[in-house]
């Protein structure tokens, strides 16, 4: 069954909210890019990085943790070095993708970031400005 919430969760707002989840994990430099006149498998990436390996496994935990407490599967969750799990016993990579549909994050190492230059491939994409929660005091 499907939750009134989730019917009422544009991919904007999901990709809005998949930033927001990435910012509670302290994660920097998070973009999102407008991929619906681009490509026809996705509507729109979020892209963030994370400092080492575990912050990238942790920003990674965060947002499926947060997607699942609104009712919201991941339906892949792939590390950049092959693995494909997200437990803590697994190492994860310098990437790891997140694929909810109509929106994919990537959550990346600094040098892996640089490396497949996501925002150089895709300079065509409109950036999304979206708004951080700010915690109330």
């Amino acid at each position: 069954m499907v939750s009134i919430r989730i019917k009422a969760l544009t991919s904007k707002l999901l990709a809005n909210k998949v930033a927001q989840l990435a910012a509670l994990k302290k994660a920097q430099d998070t973009v999102i890019l407008d991929m619906r006149g681009l490509v026809n498998f996705c509507d729109y990436f979020v892209l963030s990085t994370g400092s080492s390996d575990r912050q990238v496994r942790a920003i990674a935990e965060g947002i499926e943790e947060g997607l699942t407490e609104i009712g919201l599967k991941v339906h892949l969750a792939k590390g950049g070095k092959g693995q494909s799990s997200l437990t803590p016993s697994e190492g994860v990579g310098a990437w790891v993708l997140l694929d909810m549909g109509d929106v994919v994050a990537h959550i990346f190492e600094p040098s892996a970031r640089e490396f497949y230059g996501l925002e150089h491939l895709w300079q065509d994409a409109p950036l999304v400005v979206y708004k951080e929660r700010k915690k109330k005091a």
